[in-house]
């Protein structure tokens, strides 16, 4: 199986990126021991510090699908929902090559 990168977008409100920040830490913290979960960033927009990217990786589609559907995912993502940035959809991607940091082609199964 492939790992999968889940992407969700938000926006700062007027008062700053600490409300994004701090949603952010909140969910994170939840999440430690979800089955599958690999990991997860907050990254800001270089040129727009009002704009945010949550990358979550997980070991497989079927993973995230599991988390997804289960009784703890809507609570957990709750305080980033209304700080999503209304332009962008949150969007998968499923992994189908990497290469590691001394350029060797990774084994990424489908």
């Amino acid at each position: 199986m492939s790992r999968v990168r889940v992407m969700i977008w938000a926006v700062a409100p007027a008062g700053g990126p600490a409300a994004v920040e701090a949603a952010y830490h909140e969910i994170s913290a939840q999440l430690v021991g979800t089955p599958g979960l690999l990991g997860n960033q907050l990254m800001r927009a270089a040129r727009d510090p009002g704009r945010f990217v949550v990358v979550s990786e997980w070991a497989s589609m079927a993973d995230f699908a599991a988390w997804e559907q289960g009784a703890s995912h809507k609570p957990a993502t709750s305080p980033l929902r209304p700080l999503q940035d209304p332009d962008r959809r949150p969007v998968i991607y499923e992994e189908v090559a990497a290469y590691d940091e001394s350029g060797v082609l990774a084994d990424v199964a489908h």
